[in-house]
């Protein structure tokens, strides 16, 4: 039992890497430029796609994963130029439409490019083989994702608190007018912020795509539980995506693992049937609604 309880735990913290860094760039996008995108779920899938399509023909995994950053940075940067900039003084709701369409629109463009089938992006060979950690077998990928996704999430965390663009980023926020007015050229920070946190979403949807399979359904799938996590560590928080990431992460991972189990022991097989897989899929949405009655501003909110 304590064996898989401890493989429980390092995979709801892969998934809590994998959330931050799609989530960060939801959180930094909404808290300084104040705009509420959906369709940043599009570039954590058309990354995943760039990465198979480019490791499928070069077969160096590492290439797709430069491809991914690269190519949904470079469409992050022409959304924002062409779509997302007329956006920032409209309000929410016309947002929330521009977005959404955007989304569909990348859905229906990468099914006309890749087709509806999954595609298979392959584990590289030297991580292939699982590692040893005391008692139990852990995939060594899985150990390398955490390992890109901590220092990914370390240098995000010091660009924002140490450097000068984070220093810039921090006024935008606070006042975009005066920050303006003192000679920062705002316009080309939300468009720079704009294209990194596309970057990072179009790694993570690589770095993901040997688990899941790259398929359709991941931006919708993954911009779900970016909005929890970033509900529930507070909105413009960076601090509060990372955690709120985390703690989705493993309360998502152990519901699926443990909640099914628990059920069947608990109540008949009939109930447990039904049950089981419907408070699974609740279980995350539960946690965020016990935050918001609790900590309605979320766990770190931004000051």
């Amino acid at each position: 039992m304590v064996p898989y309880l401890f493989e429980q735990l390092l995979n709801g913290i892969q998934l809590g890497f994998i959330l931050f860094l799609v989530a960060s760039g939801l959180t930094l996008i909404l808290g300084i430029a104040n705009v509420l995108n959906l369709a940043h779920g599009a570039f954590y899938m058309v990354g995943a796609y760039l990465a198979a399509s480019v490791a499928g023909a070069t077969g160096s995994f590492w290439m797709g994963l430069a491809a991914a950053a690269l190519g949904t940075g470079g469409f992050g940067l022409l959304v924002e130029r062409l779509v997302v900039r007329h956006l920032y003084t409209r309000d929410h709701l016309d947002q929330v439409l521009a977005t959404f369409a955007l989304l569909l629109i990348a859905n229906e463009a990468v099914r006309m490019v890749w087709g509806s089938q999954p595609l298979n992006l392959a584990i590289p060979r030297p991580l292939a083989q699982p590692l040893e950690l005391g008692p139990i077998g852990y995939s060594a990928y899985r150990l390398t994702l955490m390992g890109i996704g901590l220092l990914l999430s370390l240098a995000f965390f010091w660009v924002i608190s140490r450097s000068r663009v984070g220093m810039w980023l921090r006024a935008a926020a606070s006042n975009w007018t005066m920050a303006r007015s003192m000679g920062i050229r705002v316009s080309r920070l939300y468009t720079g912020t704009f294209g990194a946190s596309a970057a990072l979403a179009g790694v993570a949807g690589a770095l993901v795509g040997p688990i899941t399979a790259v398929h359709l359904g991941m931006s919708s799938d993954i911009l779900i539980l970016c909005f929890v996590t970033v509900v529930i560590g507070g909105v413009g928080s960076i601090k509060g995506a990372f955690w709120g990431a985390m703690l989705v992460g493993l309360v998502d991972t152990a519901g699926r693992a443990f909640l099914p189990s628990l059920f069947q022991a608990v109540f008949p097989p009939a109930v447990a049937a039904n049950l089981g897989p419907t408070l699974v899929a609740m279980a995350v949405y539960l946690l965020m609604a016990l935050v918001l009655i609790f900590r309605p501003e979320g766990l770190f909110p931004s000051r």
